[in-house]
């Protein structure tokens, strides 16, 4: 059975002040969203790919994205219902690869050992350990406890889940009419563990104008662009 790849490229990037989708914005030369599909049609282990996209911006992707292994999904209301909409046109898989188009900068090393983990125990997901301390407040702002920051990790994407798992997991969610921004959530609902990998802190989320030259920057330093 195939890894399949579903690269979200659909949200409306409101933040970016920009009248196009931000994965439309060049990082150098080439556009967010060129950059996030190369990264995966460079990972042996992925078969095939899934771009959901705005009805919009389907024909531009199409002219950016020519590789045969890449086909394309219109995106939800929602970043679960896009998801959705990318697995229903699965008939059947290993593995499902969930990645924000937005993240253009992640490494494909990072992708084959999430990958890795995600054969050896259902379900993982790419992240880092946060820097600074974090405190819980309750609702008038007061703290109310400061967890040990080396239990606490900021989530990325890729986020990759056995289909079948994955599957159970979305229905579940959508019998009981729940609605989430990050797919681990799903499985843990159904009581899955997702085991976290630990990534770079260079796969930035391209969100607001200073993103696209900390990008740039960050390529530079590596010599990549």
């Amino acid at each position: 059975m195939s890894n399949v790849a579903i690269i979200l490229g659909a949200g409306n990037g409101t933040r970016m002040k920009s009248e196009k989708s931000k994965l439309l914005l060049e990082i150098g030369s080439k556009t967010v969203i060129e950059r996030s599909v190369e990264a995966f049609l460079s990972v042996s282990d992925i078969d095939e790919i899934i771009v959901v996209a705005r009805a919009q911006d389907i024909d531009i992707y199409s002219e950016l994205l020519t590789d045969e292994r890449i086909s394309f999904v219109i995106g939800g209301a929602t970043r679960q219902q896009s998801v959705k909409n990318a697995v229903e046109t699965v008939d059947d898989a290993h593995l499902i690869v969930i990645h924000d188009g937005a993240r253009p900068l992640i490494k494909c090393e990072d992708i084959e050992k999430t990958i890795r983990a995600a054969e050896e125990f259902s379900a993982a997901a790419v992240g880092v350990f946060v820097k600074d301390t974090i405190k819980i407040v309750d609702k008038q702002g007061f703290v109310e406890s400061t967890p040990d920051r080396s239990t606490l990790f900021a989530v990325q994407t890729p986020q990759i889940f056995d289909f079948e798992l994955y599957k159970n997991a979305m229905q579940k969610a959508d019998e009981q009419g729940l609605d989430f921004t990050d797919d681990c959530q799903l499985v843990e609902l159904c009581g899955g563990k997702v085991k976290m990998v630990e990534g770079s802190y260079s796969n930035i989320k391209i969100t607001t104008p200073d993103d696209i030259a900390l990008a740039e920057n960050l390529l530079k330093n590596e010599g990549l662009l």
